[in-house]
Order: structure tokens, then sequence, then C-alpha cells
């Protein structure tokens, strides 16, 4: 059996790159998507925004954490 698995051993470690390139390129796929494209755009500019964050109120339920 251990000789069997040997002999698989380089087949099994072929199939391993060839799934992760597919992963990538899949991640990839699902990234680069035109439609999403505006909201990276948005998702891009908020470091360059002027406005500052929103202030937490003292009063509102979050604000005991």
């Amino acid at each position: 059996m251990t000789d069997f698995l040997l002999s698989l051993y380089p087949h099994l470690r072929a199939l391993w790159v060839v799934w992760f390139f597919l992963l990538f390129v899949g991640m990839l796929a699902l990234v680069l998507r035109p439609s999403k494209r505006a909201a990276y755009k948005e998702a891009g500019a908020i470091p360059l925004r002027d406005e500052p964050p929103p202030r937490r109120r003292r009063d509102s339920p979050d604000a005991s954490r």
C-alpha cells in the first residue's frame, strides 16, 4: 500500500498546483467583475475623503463597549 501511495505522490503534487491555480483564477474572476467596478472605486476613495468619520454619541447603546 505504501508503494502505491508513493507512486501517486508526483501526480498528487501536480494536481495540488493545478488546484491552487484554478482557485486563484476563480478569485480573480470574482474580484475583477465589471459589475463591481463602481463599488471598488467608491471603497478606494474612502481614504481621500475630507469629512471626518462620524463620532459616536455617548448615550448610544454601543457606547458601553
